[in-house]
């Protein structure tokens, strides 16, 4: 058993990374547990680009020193705010420079479970070491998420797979693929597997593709800027007031937003993907999935328009239908502690400083999504959530009393 931390981080994405920087300047100790940007690394396609503007794509840094932007110009890469896609390559080598930068210490090991004792946590890690810890926040993004759709559920993972489980799209050069979905993922997983050599074709039950428009500059009329602004979520009122206003957010009815985490910037490609689908290979909307089997090495989908139903076949189907936030798909929750969190829609239901109804255990990213908005869905909701962790972290935590000697 190990000595007691303050804080013990699960996850080393954007938000724990984040969180590490900002407990260190603090002078908090603390444990972090993960594998660095791992979902970046090795969960998303070679040749993809963030949807997020540049200045919208930092991570949190305490002093404003390690921003995406002082990374491409120390490393000779092209960056602006607006208008310039952030690439994948660029932001994974951002978040190794960040940790190494603000002197992050990671620990490359998974967290197996957390359990509570009185007046503080036991988490046991992979390797089957067991640390303590006072407070614990778990901020693992979506890694765990990953939705299929049932009608696939018979299916081999030879046949069918979901997007986060392809880092390299070229291995399907010269196959039939099906991407269902109608989102950034799927447009863009269609876009690579079609210019790496695939037959592709997206299938997709909504009516049509919805595409975000070009950026809008900062430096527009004032006039323009009241009536549209820009945001780290892109451009509208409703887009600022969830990208700059989680602390409204979390005041609105349940209800309300249960509804808006869940439909807010719903799926829709960049601007700068549209040329790269449009008249480049067939894209089906108002299609909904019927039936799927297995048919040798090759798969057969029902799809129905209408009152018709459709088969389509394919050597594989890729499904980039996101990744739906639940709590009881935390592998690392033991079941006595999962019971005690309150939860809404499936989520930990999280207060203003991001502490759970267990006093001690904080959640960050998209799994308060209910709780704070669908800012928390992206990098750039980690700036606020971690400096209210923080912040109240830092006010909770017991500090050795100094005694002073004799003058």
């Amino acid at each position: 058993m190990s000595d007691l931390v303050d804080v013990a981080i699960v996850g080393a994405g954007p938000y724990g990374l984040s969180l590490a920087a900002h407990l260190r300047r603090a002078g908090l100790s603390y444990r972090q547990f993960g594998l660095p940007m791992n979902l970046w690394r090795a969960h998303m396609p070679r040749g993809m680009y963030l949807k997020s503007q540049g200045f919208a794509s930092n991570l949190s840094d305490p002093d404003g020193t390690h921003t995406l932007r002082n990374f491409c110009l120390e490393t000779g890469r092209r960056y602006a705010d607006y208008g310039v896609p952030v690439s994948l390559e660029n932001f994974v080598d951002y978040g190794e420079w960040f940790q190494q930068g603000r002197g992050l210490d990671v620990e490359e090991e998974l967290v197996a479970d957390i359990e509570q004792r009185p007046g503080r946590f036991e988490l046991t890690l992979s390797s089957g070491e067991r640390v303590e810890a006072s407070q614990v926040v778990v901020a693992v993004g979506v890694e765990y998420f990953a939705r299929i759709p049932g009608v696939f559920s018979e299916l081999p993972a030879e046949l069918c797979t979901h997007s986060s489980v392809h880092d390299d799209l070229s291995s399907f050069d010269g196959q039939d693929v099906i991407v269902v979905g109608a989102g950034q993922s799927a447009l863009e997983t269609a876009a690579l597997l079609h210019e790496n050599g695939a037959n592709a074709r997206l299938v997709a039950r909504a009516p049509g593709i919805a595409w975000n428009g070009k950026p809008l500059l900062p430096d527009r009329q004032l006039w323009s800027r009241m009536r549209e602004p820009e945001a780290g979520l892109g451009s509208g009122l409703s887009t600022w007031f969830y990208s700059e206003h989680p602390k409204v957010f979390r005041h609105l009815p349940r209800a309300t937003r249960i509804y808006r985490a869940r439909t807010a910037l719903g799926p829709a490609g960049g601007w700068w993907l549209r040329e790269r689908v449009e008249g480049r290979f067939p894209v089906h909307v108002g299609h909904r999935l019927d039936w799927a089997k297995a048919t040798g090495d090759q798969v057969r989908l029902g799809v129905r328009v209408g009152g018709e139903v459709r088969a389509f076949t394919a050597d594989h189907v890729i499904c980039a239908t996101g990744y739906p936030p639940e709590i009881t798909r935390l592998p690392m929750l033991s079941a006595a502690l999962r019971s005690a969190i309150r939860t809404i829609d499936g989520t930990p239901s999280v207060g203003k400083d991001f502490e759970s109804s267990v006093p001690g255990l904080y959640f960050a990213g998209p799994l308060v999504a209910p709780s704070h908005g669908p800012v928390m869905r992206f990098v750039y909701g980690a700036d606020y959530a971690v400096r209210m962790m923080t912040a109240r972290i830092d006010a909770t935590t017991a500090r050795p009393v100094v005694v002073g000697g004799a003058g």
